[in-house]
């Protein structure tokens, strides 16, 4: 079915991207994998073409499209080449960017957002910790008042681009009384006495992205890396977690149908029992079933980008999205690799590589049960 939701100069930008991939990225495809992170010549280089500062205002070096489609473009097309890579660059442009954009001073936009524009400065966020996962209300992570400093104690895990990154936007719990009415968020830089980083982690699947553990041990913080409001940080997070998802679902369902054209393409070729595999009736009709699938559900996440762009995408809307594109990426993967066989089992097949990469799609970003439960509330349940 034809998608109606871009003009000419969204397809223009992502002919552009396209560009960049095939010149920057898809010939390095082993070595990052083979590195366990990307290069800062690739994010430098990105950095270039704009794709990390589409949120950012141009006085600070921003491209300000105001329009999430063009994010919506670069995600889609990110994901056609690796998940690793859409989530990686996505946590930096379209997840951290409207914390450092909107609730930042002046003094700091001004020292960050340029080189955050150009590449030079790598973001990640820090929600996650090792005994809170989808329940930010739980964090243990504090930070106290110390004059016009805080001390920040405690650690985070599983964060994309920790190992990397020179800006963490870090959740510590401030007034512990208030639960999560007593969060606030925390500029944390590379340099800061007390702030480590852990091993890479070893993950199941997208190798390429680089995911830490972060530790912090009476880190100096001063008052003007305050993100937002003190004790404000939850309500921050849940304003800016729809953008979180929705971005999560543009690039669950690119990576999903990207792998499934290809195998399609697949299973016209390879020949069983002196046929196309795919002239069997019943892979005839799983295909059909695979297709309509992704058509039916691009066409939700279509009108929810829209949505977005309108400002009218709600958090219960967003969570929709996010869990039924995590579970359909993962059906359909499922069944491509079983399509190919005992090829589909093999790492050097980029089935297998996306098939263990979007597992963790039902589990980030708030699981799929937490989504369900938000859903399940807005019911009246």
């Amino acid at each position: 079915m034809r998608r109606s939701i871009y003009s000419p100069d969204h397809e223009a930008f992502r002919d552009s991207v396209r560009a960049f991939l095939d010149r920057h990225v898809w010939p390095r495809t082993e070595q990052f994998i083979e590195a366990r992170a990307f290069p800062r010549d690739l994010w430098i280089e990105a950095g270039k073409q704009g794709f990390l500062s589409l949120d950012v205002p141009e006085q600070y070096g921003g491209s300000a499209a105001e329009d999430y489609r063009y994010n919506a473009v670069l995600g889609e097309e990110l994901a056609c080449v690796s998940a690793a890579l859409s989530s990686s660059l996505s946590i930096h442009y379209d997840v951290v960017a409207p914390y450092l954009v909107e609730l930042t001073s002046e003094a700091r936009r001004q020292r960050w957002l340029p080189r955050f524009c150009s590449g030079e400065l790598i973001t990640a966020i820090g929600m996650t910790e090792p005994s809170a996962g989808s329940d930010l209300a739980a964090l243990c992570t504090t930070a106290a008042r110390d004059g016009d400093t805080w001390v920040l104690n405690g650690s985070k895990t599983f964060i994309t681009n920790g190992y990397s990154a020179d800006l963490v936007v870090v959740a510590a719990r401030t007034s512990p009384e208030k639960r999560a009415k007593g969060i606030t968020l925390f500029g944390v830089e590379t340099g800061m006495e007390g702030f480590t980083r852990g091993r890479k982690l070893d993950k199941v699947g997208q190798s390429e992205s680089d995911t830490a553990e972060l530790f912090f041990d009476n880190v100096r913080v001063p008052q003007a890396n305050v993100i937002g409001e003190i004790d404000c940080g939850f309500i921050h997070m849940m304003e800016r977690l729809p953008q979180e998802r929705i971005g999560a679902a543009v690039s669950n369902i690119a990576h999903a149908a990207r792998i499934l054209q290809e195998t399609i393409e697949y299973v016209k070729g390879r020949k069983a029992f002196g046929q196309p595999v795919g002239s069997f009736q019943h892979n005839k009709f799983l295909l059909a079933e695979l297709v309509t699938q992704i058509e039916v559900s691009q066409a939700y996440i279509d009108q929810a980008v829209m949505a977005h762009v309108d400002g009218q995408l709600t958090a219960v809307d967003a969570a929709k999205a996010k869990w039924w594109s995590a579970q359909v990426q993962n059906d359909v993967l499922d069944a491509c690799v079983q399509l190919h066989g005992g090829y589909g089992y093999m790492n050097e097949y980029r089935v297998a590589r996306a098939w263990r990469d979007a597992r963790v799609t039902k589990i980030w970003a708030g699981s799929n049960e937490i989504m369900k439960e938000l859903i399940g509330r807005d019911l009246g349940l």
